[in-house]
């Protein structure tokens, strides 16, 4: 019996050449730009922690993974662009992407919203008052704690976060400002270490002002010879320039702030004096209208207006490092189409004031971000 019948394979056509060691290095080499690319705008991707703003909840030279998932994916809105450079190409200094195509925002289904007390990824910004503005999803990345959601009302007293009226729970983590009062004995620098007090400030022979933890201010407080550790704060009403909105209406500042009403996706805020400077850079910047003052009267997009209801959500978000964080007040709302994703853990942790060997931080490898 002939049993070829069952020998599915085609006869090979001796045409058809093998593909050469370059072509399949080449082939391999595409499908993991590709399949990489699209994990990392899909699902999760590598950040490093550059700046002291989050400390001492994230470190300077924590390495991070962050979910795209969690809040759902925001689809590009520059297609164009290098694999793996955000927005400069390494070496070049050039623009790692092409602006000639831009695609309008939006965002995959996700696991849950923003919630207060996430630590979140997003587009400064700021970023959109540079001379070359780049586009929202190459703007430089921050990374900062959720203190506000959409609709909330949020207030700072003393330092102390409250949000709709509560008070608002602080990261164990993090720090602030503490003025120290010595009986001018020397502090011990390997103590100073070992509590992470950073950003000393000489006022005197037996002063100085710090940046560090509650738990590092109550331990320093125990030593025979300091007098007093108490928090650096700036009284209520005095007026600082640099607080969003920037207006002398507001007797604003770092400790002491707000109230003040989180935009809401459909929420018709009534524009006057006191609420327009507020709510102009939302209105004109992020959502794209054209304003103009006349006088006493506001145009949106050349028609008088006394009321505007925003098109999207916004958050409020501060660093953990409370007197060492550029945040919310200082430049105000982030918008939805600002949120990159959710911090998840640490995979990597490297001090580069330690010597080589001693610069790995191995007791935060693989730690969550709480």
């Amino acid at each position: 019996m002939n049993w070829k019948f069952w020998n599915k394979r085609k006869p090979k056509d001796p045409a058809k050449k093998k593909k050469s060691a370059a072509r399949e290095w080449t082939d391999a080499i595409i499908f993991a730009v590709v399949a990489a690319t699209l994990i990392r705008t899909l699902f999760i991707e590598a950040y490093t922690i550059p700046t002291p703003s989050m400390e001492s909840s994230l470190l300077v030279g924590d390495f991070l993974f962050v979910s795209k998932v969690n809040y759902g994916a925001r689809t590009p809105m520059t297609p164009i662009a290098f694999p793996f450079a955000h927005h400069t190409m390494p070496i070049l200094g050039t623009k790692a992407y092409w602006d000639g195509i831009k695609l309008p925002y939006y965002r995959l289904p996700g696991l849950s919203e923003v919630k207060k007390g996430d630590v979140v990824v997003f587009n400064y910004p700021m970023d959109a008052d540079t001379p070359l503005s780049r586009p929202v999803d190459k703007r430089e990345n921050y990374i900062k704690r959720c203190q506000g959601t959409p609709g909330d009302t949020l207030s700072l007293v003393d330092d102390q976060v409250f949000v709709n009226g509560k008070a608002a729970p602080t990261a164990p983590k993090g720090e602030m400002g503490y003025h120290v009062v010595t009986d001018g004995s020397e502090i011990n620098p390997q103590l100073i270490d070992d509590l992470h007090i950073q950003d000393v400030q000489l006022v005197s022979n037996t002063e100085f002002v710090a940046n560090m933890t509650a738990e590092a201010a109550k331990t320093l407080s125990g030593i025979t010879t300091i007098k007093s550790v108490k928090p650096d704060v700036m009284a209520k009403g005095i007026y600082d320039p640099s607080i969003y909105p920037h207006d002398p209406h507001y007797h604003w500042n770092v400790d002491n702030y707000g109230p003040i009403i989180i935009p809401k996706k459909g929420w018709s805020v009534k524009l006057d004096s006191l609420t327009f400077p507020i709510y102009r850079r939302a209105i004109e910047i992020y959502e794209g209208n054209k304003v103009e003052v006349r006088g006493a009267d506001i145009f949106i997009n050349g028609t008088k207006a006394d009321r505007y209801t925003f098109k999207m959500n916004y958050y409020w978000m501060m660093g953990d490092n409370r007197h060492n964080s550029a945040d919310s007040r200082f430049w105000g709302f982030v918008p939805e189409d600002h949120i990159v994703g959710k911090a998840l853990f640490i995979w990597m942790s490297w001090d580069d004031k330690a010597n080589f060997f001693n610069g790995i931080r191995w007791s935060r490898i693989f730690r969550g971000i709480h």
